[in-house]
This record gives structure tokens, C-alpha cells and sequence, in this order.
């Protein structure tokens, strides 16, 4: 059923975006010519004379889309993302189609109003069909409709991040079988030894492998790999940190010298001076638009909690390693930390205020680090700051874990949109961080900003 499965998605999106390029050209020429929304064509046109654009753009679109791979099987896809694709393959498409059509009937003047309706539809109606289908498969994969059987090899902390991250998210589809190693640190939870990993797979019918044991060396992935080969399995490997880094190695030469180039630091030149325009840009629009709900959430702390102060300031860690303060509202009693010390916040915290909970709910208790942004401190999107005491703490448990302060802490980060807040792996956030810091562009930047608003509606790990 799997395997079918895996064809339907594909083919259901197929026939999905050929309705609704259709559909969108239709829209656009009732609209053009047989309503009054617009102003009054100069020429009428029959809908005949759009035939052949209409012909070419059925051929032309899935075409495009399948280039940028629009149909390969995503279990997770981004929203954002994928308006991204449509926009771009709808663009391109819509301009090829004018070109040609141009060059085949240079004497017809084929209405302008008409393509950009077209286009804007198009994009339109082909994102909303695919969110529509993609919601759908995520509900039938919900309810137990063809699940991936998953083995994962490894015992550890990491094997464990994927087991629990797996268990969150249903919509997924996956079913976690048990892990495959050497050690039984959960009970009932180790189904054999890694080298029993064939016949584990044959008898538990198992339909995917995830490696995720650092430990392992090359050879013995090869080996593990070619044990699983008469099974048909997929076979994925969770990355260590050293392989996000290499996941995109640049090959060049030092004066004729081969070097590879694990790290070239995405943000120098004109890419800081776009980032820190867009923060200051950002940051001050934020200010102005919110300060009315900054200001009634001044004063109700201020009602509600008249013994401590309106705003906390704490020490973070910041560019370089360098302590800067953090403002926040106060969410906490004044005396929160006298007895336990520096702590991170949990599930229904004691310690938190009855109006403290709801502005940690919506996240309104971090507003005013636009001020720390605006001044410098920290950036709209980056690794989010932490204590200088967890830093120490950190630094010596997970590898490159200091690397996070090669760039501004930010507001939110790519770890934050991906639900690691609060009491998380911090191995795993770490690895999410390194990979902004190493991919980092104003497009990244920008879908985090709209994937944070989703978050913030969401309220998953807000606390």
C-alpha cells in the first residue's frame, strides 16, 4: 500500500495544478471580458482566440514544476516554501507563454489584463489546492493510512531526539518500530544488535532505517547499508554536526593546492550590511505598530504585580561571546530564581504570573527586544541568546556548540520555527543553529519571520 501510496501523492498534485491553471485562465477571461470588475476592454476576444496559450500553459506548467521538484513525496512541506516554487514556476511560465505566443501571432494583441489575472490566480489557486491536498494526506497519514515502518539505529541522545520528534508529529506517518543497537537504555525500547539489522527488518517488516549513531564509522554504515539491500528499505542518516557543515562543501584550489571549503561565512560584506537594514527596517515598523499593546502590557503588569518591576532585564551571551542585556517583560515574581538559582522555565512554571502565563503564551513577554535589535544587540532571526551560565554549560557538553556566536543572536531562529523551544534536546537545537549560520540568506531570514507567526499561533512549547 505504501508504494501505491507513494505514486497517488504525486499524481493527485499533478492533477491538481493542471485544474488549477485551467481553472485560473477561465477565471481570468470571465472576469476580463464578461464581467464589469475591471474596466471595459478596448477589443473583445473570444475565449477561442486563448487556446493555444491555454494548451501551452497545460504542457508548460507541470513541466516547470517538476523541474523545481514539486512532485517529489514531502511529508513535511513547507507552506512558504512552496508559494516560493508556485510563484516562481507560474512567473517563468506565464513569461514564456507571452514570448511565445508573441512570436506566433505577432499581430494579435492579446490582452495584458487578462495574463496578469491569469498569473495572479494561477499562483493563487495552485497554492491553495496544494495545501488542500497536502492537509488531506496529513490527515489520512494521522489515522494510520499507509505507514512507514521505521527502525532507528542507534541508542543515544540523538536516537532518542528522532523517536520523540517521530512520536510528536503523527501527520508524519510514521510508525517507530523500535531502535537497533548496543546498548538497552529504555526498556523494550533496543530490538537487537545493529548487526542483526537484516533480519530485523525482514521480520518486523519495516519499511525505513534511520541511522542516528555518531559512533559508526564509514565502513560500518557501508556494511549496515548493504545488509538491508535485499529488503527494500529506504534508508536515511540523521547527520552529526562535522556533516551538516560538509553537506555542501565548496572544492577549490590555494594557487593550483586542492582545498575544500567546509565553512564560508554566509554573512559579511553586503549580506550583513542587507541583514542589519532589514533589522533596523523591522524593528522600528514593530515598534510603531505594536506600541499600543506594548504599553497596555506595561500597565496591567504593573496592576496585577505592583511589588517587582515592569520590565526584566537579563544577561545573555551575544555576538562573539560578548554579555549584552536582554529586555523582556516581566513575566515571573520579583523573587523567581532566590531559591533555585538560574533555571529554565517549564510547563505550568509556579513561578510564573497569572497574566505572565498568557504573555508567554502569545510571546508578547519578548516585544521589547525589538529594542534590543534596533540598537544592535541582537538580530531579528538568529541562534537565540542564552545565560552566560547555561553557555558555560553547553559549550563543554555539545560539540561547536560557541560556533552560534559567530553571528547576532536573534529574535527567533530557525530552531525556534522547527518547535525547539524551551526544555528541548540542545544538541538538537545546536545543530539547527549551525545550519542557519551556515546557509543564511534574506529569503531564510524572511520565511523564519512568517514560519515564527504560524509558531506563535500554534503555541507549541511556549512557556
Amino acid at each position: 500500500m505504501g508504494r501505491r501510496y507513494n505514486l497517488f501523492l504525486p499524481l493527485g498534485l499533478m492533477a491538481g495544478d493542471l485544474a488549477m491553471i485551467n481553472l485560473s485562465f477561465l477565471l481570468a477571461y470571465y472576469v476580463r471580458f464578461l464581467t464589469s470588475l475591471l474596466p471595459q476592454a478596448q477589443e473583445f476576444h473570444q475565449f477561442t482566440d486563448y487556446a493555444g496559450v491555454a494548451l501551452l500553459n497545460t504542457v508548460l506548467f507541470p513541466l516547470l514544476l517538476a523541474a523545481q521538484g514539486a512532485y517529489r513525496m514531502k511529508r513535511s512541506p513547507s507552506g512558504f516554501d512552496e508559494l516560493t516554487r508556485i510563484f516562481t514556476v507560474v512567473s517563468v511560465g506565464t513569461v514564456v507563454s507571452m514570448a511565445t505566443v508573441s512570436f506566433v501571432s505577432p499581430d494579435f494583441n492579446y490582452s495584458r489584463g487578462l495574463l496578469s489575472l491569469s498569473w495572479v490566480l494561477g499562483i493563487l489557486l495552485v497554492w491553495v489546492d496544494r495545501m488542500v491536498q497536502y492537509g488531506i494526506h496529513s490527515w489520512l497519514r494521522r489515522h494510520g493510512w499507509a505507514p512507514e515502518r521505521v527502525l532507528i539505529v542507534g541508542t543515544g541522545e540523538m536516537a532518542r531526539a528522532i523517536r520523540q520528534r517521530i512520536a510528536k508529529a503523527p501527520r508524519l506517518g510514521y510508525t517507530v518500530l523500535g531502535l537497533v543497537g548496543e546498548s538497552d537504555d529504555e526498556a523494550g525500547a533496543v530490538l537487537g544488535p545493529i548487526g542483526e539489522i537484516g533480519s530485523l527488518v525482514r521480520s518486523r517488516r519495516a519499511t525505513e532505517v534511520i541511522i542516528a549513531e555518531p559512533s559508526l564509522t564509514h565502513r560500518d554504515i557501508l556494511d549496515l547499508v548493504s545488509k538491508c539491500d535485499k529488503e527494500h528499505v529506504n534508508i536515511k542518516v540523521f547527520p552529526d554536526v562535522f556533516q551538516i557543515m560538509t553537506s555542501e562543501a565548496a572544492i577549490g584550489d590555494l594557487d593550483g593546492l586542492p582545498m575544500v571549503s567546509i565553512r564560508d561565512a554566509a554573512l559579511r560584506g553586503w549580506s550583513l550590511i542587507t541583514k542589519r537594514t532589514m533589522d533596523i527596517v523591522m524593528s522600528a515598523f514593530f515598534l510603531v505598530v505594536l506600541s499600543p499593546l506594548m504599553l497596555a502590557t506595561a500597565i496591567l503588569i504593573k496592576i496585577t504585580s505592583p511589588s517587582g518591576p515592569t520590565f526584566y532585564l537579563q544577561e545573555r551571551v551575544g555576538l562573539d561571546g560578548k554579555p549584552f542585556q536582554v529586555i523582556k517583560y516581566r513575566s515571573m515574581r520579583p523573587d523567581a530564581e532566590a531559591q533555585t538559582g538560574p533555571v529554565w522555565a517549564g510547563k505550568q512554571d509556579p513561578r510564573t504570573t497569572r497574566l505572565g502565563a498568557f504573555l508567554r503564551r502569545w510571546s508578547i513577554d519578548e516585544t521589547p527586544q525589538f529594542i534590543n535589535v534596533l540598537l544592535g544587540e541582537m538580530s531579528m532571526v538568529g541562534p537565540r541568546p542564552e545565560r552566560p551560565v547555561f553557555v558555560e554549560e553547553f559549550s563543554h557538553r555539545v560539540p561547536r556548540y560557541l560556533e552560534r556566536h559567530k553571528e547576532k543572536a536573534g529574535l527567533t531562529g530557525w530552531a525556534q520555527v522547527h518547535g525547539l523551544r524551551g526544555q528541548v534536546s540542545i544538541e538538537e537545537r545546536t545543530a539547527y543553529d549551525l545550519w542557519y549560520v551556515e546557509h543564511w540568506t534574506v529569503w531564510l531570514d524572511i520565511k523564519i519571520i512568517f514560519l515564527t507567526i504560524l509558531e506563535i499561533l500554534k503555541g507549541e512549547n511556549a512557556y
